[in-house]
Protein backbone atom coordinates (compact mmCIF):
# COMPACT_ATOMS: atom_id res chain seq x y z
CA UNK A 1 0.00 0.00 0.00
CA UNK A 2 1.23 3.44 -0.83
CA UNK A 3 1.73 6.06 1.50
CA UNK A 4 -0.70 8.60 0.29
CA UNK A 5 -3.38 6.08 0.55
CA UNK A 6 -2.51 5.43 4.02
CA UNK A 7 -5.25 8.29 6.29
CA UNK A 8 -2.36 8.07 9.22
CA UNK A 9 0.87 9.58 9.33
CA UNK A 10 2.77 8.58 12.25
CA UNK A 11 5.96 10.72 13.06
CA UNK A 12 8.69 8.79 15.06
CA UNK A 13 9.48 11.34 18.13
CA UNK A 14 12.65 12.12 18.76
CA UNK A 15 14.32 13.10 22.38
CA UNK A 16 17.55 15.67 22.27
CA UNK A 17 19.06 12.54 22.46
CA UNK A 18 20.56 10.08 20.15
CA UNK A 19 19.74 6.34 20.81
CA UNK A 20 21.20 5.22 17.54
CA UNK A 21 24.19 2.44 19.04
CA UNK A 22 23.38 3.46 22.68
CA UNK A 23 20.86 1.18 24.20
CA UNK A 24 21.67 2.57 27.53
CA UNK A 25 20.70 5.96 27.24
CA UNK A 26 17.26 4.91 27.17
CA UNK A 27 17.83 3.50 30.88
CA UNK A 28 19.37 6.95 31.72
CA UNK A 29 16.61 8.96 30.64
CA UNK A 30 14.35 6.77 32.66
CA UNK A 31 16.40 6.70 35.66
CA UNK A 32 16.59 9.99 35.58
CA UNK A 33 12.60 10.22 35.18
CA UNK A 34 12.06 7.73 37.77
CA UNK A 35 14.06 9.29 40.31
CA UNK A 36 12.71 12.80 40.39
CA UNK A 37 11.63 14.02 43.29
CA UNK A 38 7.74 14.46 42.35
CA UNK A 39 8.24 10.74 40.49
CA UNK A 40 9.13 9.17 44.46
CA UNK A 41 6.70 11.18 46.39
CA UNK A 42 4.17 9.75 44.36
CA UNK A 43 4.90 6.53 44.92
CA UNK A 44 5.34 6.47 48.16
CA UNK A 45 1.83 8.27 48.23
CA UNK A 46 0.27 5.78 46.13
CA UNK A 47 1.85 2.37 48.27
CA UNK A 48 1.16 4.56 51.48
CA UNK A 49 -2.56 5.13 50.71
CA UNK A 50 -3.55 1.79 49.58
CA UNK A 51 -2.50 1.07 53.25
CA UNK A 52 -4.20 3.13 54.43
CA UNK A 53 -7.38 2.28 52.47
CA UNK A 54 -7.07 -0.90 54.19
CA UNK A 55 -6.49 0.20 57.32
CA UNK A 56 -9.60 1.92 57.04
CA UNK A 57 -11.69 -0.51 55.55
CA UNK A 58 -11.33 -2.77 58.68
CA UNK A 59 -11.96 -0.11 60.99
CA UNK A 60 -15.06 0.45 59.58
CA UNK A 61 -16.07 -3.10 58.80
CA UNK A 62 -14.92 -4.66 62.05
CA UNK A 63 -15.18 -1.93 64.26
CA UNK A 64 -17.71 0.53 63.19
CA UNK A 65 -20.40 -1.18 61.50
CA UNK A 66 -20.96 -3.78 64.27
CA UNK A 67 -22.34 -1.34 66.88
CA UNK A 68 -23.90 0.50 64.54
CA UNK A 69 -25.55 -2.37 62.92
CA UNK A 70 -26.42 -3.78 66.82
CA UNK A 71 -28.32 -0.54 67.48
CA UNK A 72 -30.18 -1.21 64.72
CA UNK A 73 -31.35 -3.93 65.82
CA UNK A 74 -28.55 -6.58 65.25
CA UNK A 75 -28.09 -5.88 61.65
CA UNK A 76 -25.08 -7.37 59.62
CA UNK A 77 -24.96 -4.03 56.87
CA UNK A 78 -23.16 -6.41 54.54
CA UNK A 79 -26.40 -8.53 54.14
CA UNK A 80 -28.66 -5.82 54.03
CA UNK A 81 -29.90 -6.55 50.20
CA UNK A 82 -32.45 -5.74 47.59
CA UNK A 83 -33.69 -8.65 45.91
CA UNK A 84 -34.28 -7.71 42.04
CA UNK A 85 -34.99 -10.99 40.73
CA UNK A 86 -35.10 -14.58 42.85
CA UNK A 87 -32.42 -17.31 42.51
CA UNK A 88 -33.88 -19.83 39.27
CA UNK A 89 -33.40 -23.40 40.62
CA UNK A 90 -33.66 -27.16 38.72
CA UNK A 91 -35.48 -29.83 39.54
CA UNK A 92 -32.95 -31.29 41.58
CA UNK A 93 -32.85 -27.77 43.72
CA UNK A 94 -29.35 -26.32 42.33
CA UNK A 95 -29.19 -22.83 41.30
CA UNK A 96 -29.30 -22.41 37.65
CA UNK A 97 -29.41 -18.56 37.30
CA UNK A 98 -27.99 -16.53 40.72
CA UNK A 99 -30.48 -14.01 42.25
CA UNK A 100 -29.79 -10.23 40.85
CA UNK A 101 -29.39 -8.28 44.15
CA UNK A 102 -28.37 -5.06 45.19
CA UNK A 103 -26.15 -5.05 47.39
CA UNK A 104 -26.63 -1.18 49.43
CA UNK A 105 -24.93 -2.29 52.84
CA UNK A 106 -21.80 -3.01 51.29
CA UNK A 107 -22.79 0.19 49.63
CA UNK A 108 -23.14 2.11 53.02
CA UNK A 109 -20.30 0.19 54.24
CA UNK A 110 -17.99 1.88 51.60
CA UNK A 111 -19.94 5.46 51.55
CA UNK A 112 -18.92 5.76 55.69
CA UNK A 113 -15.06 4.13 54.55
CA UNK A 114 -14.86 7.03 52.09
CA UNK A 115 -15.87 9.56 54.63
CA UNK A 116 -13.17 8.67 56.94
CA UNK A 117 -11.23 8.62 54.47
CA UNK A 118 -11.46 12.14 52.61
CA UNK A 119 -11.41 13.73 56.47
CA UNK A 120 -8.54 11.93 57.60
CA UNK A 121 -7.21 13.34 54.15
CA UNK A 122 -8.61 16.93 54.86
CA UNK A 123 -6.55 17.00 58.12
CA UNK A 124 -3.23 16.06 56.88
CA UNK A 125 -3.84 18.41 53.69
CA UNK A 126 -5.17 21.05 57.01
CA UNK A 127 -2.07 20.09 59.01
CA UNK A 128 0.06 20.76 55.93
CA UNK A 129 -0.89 24.52 55.10
CA UNK A 130 -0.32 25.29 58.64
CA UNK A 131 2.76 24.22 58.43
CA UNK A 132 3.28 25.99 55.29
CA UNK A 133 2.10 28.97 56.81
CA UNK A 134 4.23 29.14 59.50
CA UNK A 135 7.15 28.66 57.02
CA UNK A 136 5.92 31.85 54.78
CA UNK A 137 5.15 34.07 57.71
CA UNK A 138 9.09 33.62 59.26
CA UNK A 139 10.87 37.05 57.87
CA UNK A 140 13.61 36.60 55.76
CA UNK A 141 16.78 37.88 56.81
CA UNK A 142 17.65 41.35 55.34
CA UNK A 143 19.15 41.03 51.94
CA UNK A 144 22.93 41.77 51.94
CA UNK A 145 23.91 45.43 50.77
CA UNK A 146 24.59 45.89 47.77
CA UNK A 147 28.01 47.02 46.03
CA UNK A 148 27.17 50.65 46.30
CA UNK A 149 26.27 50.43 49.64
CA UNK A 150 29.48 48.67 50.50
CA UNK A 151 31.70 51.07 48.47
CA UNK A 152 29.79 53.96 50.31
CA UNK A 153 30.48 52.27 53.86
CA UNK A 154 33.96 51.94 52.77
CA UNK A 155 34.23 55.90 51.75
CA UNK A 156 32.67 56.59 54.93
CA UNK A 157 35.01 54.56 57.34
CA UNK A 158 38.03 56.27 54.69
CA UNK A 159 36.79 59.65 55.30
CA UNK A 160 36.74 59.02 59.79
CA UNK A 161 40.26 57.50 60.12
CA UNK A 162 41.23 61.17 58.79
Amino acid sequence: MADAACPFHFKQIHSNHSRKGNPMSLLKEFKAFAMRGNVMDMAVGIIIGGAFGKIVSSLVSDVLMPPIGMLLGKVDFKDLTLTLHDAVLDEAGNVTAAAVELRYGVFIDTIISFIIIAFAIFMLIKAMNTLHKKEATAPAPPPPPSKQEVLLEEIRDLLKTR
